[in-house]
């Protein structure tokens, strides 16, 4: 998707570099994507002096949106989310599903679920643990988990025809 420069400040320095005679005032919306699928926002007020240096400050974000006055950057971090890491827990849903919880699993405030577990063939100690909670505290706590219980899921054997 190209987008159209509504404004002097929506030119990329590529295309030209120069001096700003007045500051622009402009607001910054960095958005981060976490691997858990949470996102955060931030919004920063700038004043632009010269594109070259706002450009270079913000060369390691996508840019999704761009007005006069606003600009949207968005950056993928390899990491969880701070919800998760303060308050974020794996349990299993009623129907049996991995999912995270904001606090200890209670069937409520569910946060990102993501595979039917076949409960029967799980050690009880993992049972236990997934219905107490187990927290996760950073991203390789995250990762083992998920790779923990992924032998256990119960396969859809319905096809889809076509």
């Amino acid at each position: 998707m190209m987008l159209q420069p509504a404004h002097a400040f929506a030119e990329k320095p590529e295309a030209r570099v120069h001096e700003i005679n007045q500051p622009l005032e402009v607001t910054i919306i960095l958005q981060r994507v976490y691997l858990d699928g949470e996102m955060s926002e931030e919004r920063v007020n700038e004043t632009i002096w010269s594109m070259e240096d706002f450009w270079a400050k913000y060369e390691k974000w996508q840019i999704v949106d761009m007005e006069a006055d606003k600009a949207v950057f968005r950056q993928d971090v390899d990491d969880i989310s701070p919800l998760l890491k303060a308050n974020g827990y794996f349990g299993v849903s009623d129907d049996g599903v991995l999912t995270i919880f904001n606090g200890r699993p209670d069937g409520s405030n569910i946060i990102q679920s993501f595979f039917q577990i076949d409960l029967g063939k799980l050690e009880s100690i993992k049972r236990d643990q997934l219905k107490k909670g187990i927290p996760i505290k950073n991203k390789k706590c995250y990762e083992e988990v998920l790779e923990t219980f992924k032998p256990y899921t119960i396969q859809d054997i319905k096809q889809e025809p076509g």
